[in-house]
């Protein structure tokens, strides 16, 4: 009996010890990110949604720490799904109230990484879980997916070059379920066939994708709240 105890508290001790080596894991890249107070970015947006037939754009991206998010491109319409543009690391990462799990070591893009599941404890949170890819080296979120009450789950991955030292991508792919998808005001569905409850029903499980590529980020210099509004 003391044998199976013995090894019940050693077992304990490993899980408590991991739980901290994540969470100081979190605390390094938290910092990271802590450097960006906001920007303004310019860049492409390639749409790809199975019952849109959608230009690349060109978008304007603006940020203002903790959570505002915008997103405006040349014709005034995004195709971002509703909920998206609310999804940063500052949502997973400002969390206080939360449990982090190791999830081990996975390959994201030829790069091992350290996958981190976080499980907030708080009832009020929008977030229900999130889990994180985070390159140890770098100390950077390679991949994210994040799962919400009322906006679906949403898979971003993400490549960093010209602006890793604040934690910003130079490029972003979300992807997100097509029956979580909200049609802008204004837009119709171009079906190529069928009636239009047929293809409802053929891309309400599908995925949709959005393609980001930044060709330049403005750090630091202030964006005015009336950009949200």
């Amino acid at each position: 009996m003391k044998k199976y105890l013995f090894l019940l508290m050693i077992l304990a001790s490993a899980v408590a010890l991991q739980a901290q080596d994540v969470k100081t894991l979190l605390k390094s890249v938290k910092e990271k990110y802590d450097k960006v107070y906001d920007y303004t970015a310019t860049g492409k947006m390639k749409t790809n949604v199975l019952f849109i037939k959608a230009p690349v754009a060109t978008v304007k991206i603006y940020y203002k720490k903790p959570d505002k998010m915008r997103i405006k491109n040349e014709s005034g319409i995004s195709f971002i799904p509703k909920g998206s543009v609310n999804i940063n690391m500052n949502n997973v990462l400002g969390l206080n109230n939360f449990e982090a799990l190791d999830g081990g070591t996975e390959k994201i893009n030829g790069i091992d990484c350290r996958v981190v599941k976080i499980f907030p404890l708080s009832d009020e949170e929008n977030i229900i879980r999130a889990t994180l890819y985070i390159d140890e080296k770098s100390v950077l979120v390679m991949k994210s997916v994040i799962s919400t009450k009322e906006n679906g789950t949403y898979e971003l991955l993400m490549t960093f070059k010209t602006y890793s030292s604040y934690g910003l991508p130079d490029k972003v792919n979300l992807t997100f379920n097509t029956r979580d998808y909200k049609l802008p005001k204004g837009i119709t569905i171009d079906y190529d066939n069928g009636t239009e409850k047929d293809k409802k029903d053929e891309v309400k499980n599908k995925k949709g994708t959005v393609e980001i590529v930044y060709s330049d980020y403005v750090i630091n210099k202030g964006v005015p709240d009336s950009v949200f509004e």
